[in-house]
C-alpha cells in the first residue's frame, strides 16, 4: 500500500488560527490523493506548522521528512513554497535519494521542472525586493516622507509601476525556455502560479497573458 506523509505550512499565527490558508492546502492535497495517488493508499501522518518559509530550520518539517524516510512514504505538500522559499533547500531535498516528495498542484512535474519553478519563485522575490527598495529610494529623493499611510501607498504604487514595465522581460527568462521545450500555455501558467509568482497586479497568470508576453518577445505563442 502506498503511504503518504502530509506537510502543511502557513507563515503567521493569524493564518493558522483562521484556517483559511490551511483549508486551501488541504483541499489541494485531497484532490491529489483522490486523482493521482495509487490506490489503495494510507496517510501515515499530517504535520501542520506555523513558520516562515524563509527559515529552513522547522521542527515539524524535519519530523515530516524523517518519518517519510523511515516509512518509505511520499511527502506531499500543496505548493512548492510550502517546503521552502529557497532554491538551495529545495535542491538538497531533490538530491536526497531516500526522500520522495510530490507537489499536489503539480502532480506530473519531475525534478527538473520543480527546480525551474523554485528558481522562478526565488527570482520573483528578488525582483520584488529590488523594485521596492528602488521605489522607496526614489520617493525619498523626491522629498516624500515615508511612513504615513498615504506616503506608503505612493511608494507601493511606484514599485508596482516599475514592476509592470519589467514584467514581460522578467518572466521571459523562464517562459521562453519552457515554450521552446514544448510546454503548453496552460502548463506554463501552472508553473508560474504554483511557484508563487504573480503578475504586477498580484494576480495569477493565465494563458492569454502568457501568449501576449511570448508574442511581444517574438516567440511563437
Amino acid at each position: 500500500m502506498r503511504q503518504f506523509v502530509i506537510y502543511q505550512r502557513v507563515s503567521s499565527t493569524e493564518q493558522g488560527k483562521s484556517g483559511l490558508g490551511l483549508e486551501a492546502q488541504e483541499r489541494d492535497i485531497q484532490l491529489f490523493l483522490e486523482n493521482y495517488a495509487e490506490t489503495p493508499y494510507e496517510v501515515v501522518e499530517r504535520f501542520v506548522e506555523v513558520h516562515s518559509g524563509k527559515d529552513n530550520q522547522r521542527p515539524l518539517l524535519t519530523a515530516a521528512i524523517a518519518l517519510a524516510k523511515e516509512k518509505r512514504a511520499t511527502l506531499v505538500v500543496s505548493k512548492l513554497d510550502r517546503l521552502s522559499r529557497r532554491v538551495s533547500f529545495i535542491a538538497s531535498l531533490m538530491e536526497d535519494r531516500d526522500l520522495d516528495f510530490k507537489v499536489a498542484q503539480m502532480p506530473h512535474a519531475d525534478k527538473f521542472q520543480l527546480h525551474i519553478y523554485a528558481c522562478l519563485a526565488e527570482q520573483e522575490r528578488d525582483f520584488i525586493s529590488q523594485r521596492t527598495k528602488a521605489a522607496l529610494a526614489a520617493a525619498r529623493a523626491r522629498g516624500t516622507k515615508l511612513g504615513a499611510p498615504k506616503h506608503h501607498l505612493e511608494a507601493l504604487a511606484a514599485a508596482r509601476t516599475q514592476k509592470a514595465r519589467e514584467e514581460a522581460l522578467k518572466v521571459a527568462g523562464v517562459i521562453v525556455p519552457l515554450r521552446k521545450a514544448g510546454a503548453s500555455l496552460r502548463s506554463i501558467c501552472e508553473a508560474l502560479n504554483s511557484s508563487g509568482a504573480t503578475t504586477s497586479r498580484g494576480n495569477a497568470f493565465h494563458p492569454s497573458l502568457v501568449r501576449r508576453m511570448l508574442s511581444s518577445l517574438e516567440v511563437l505563442a
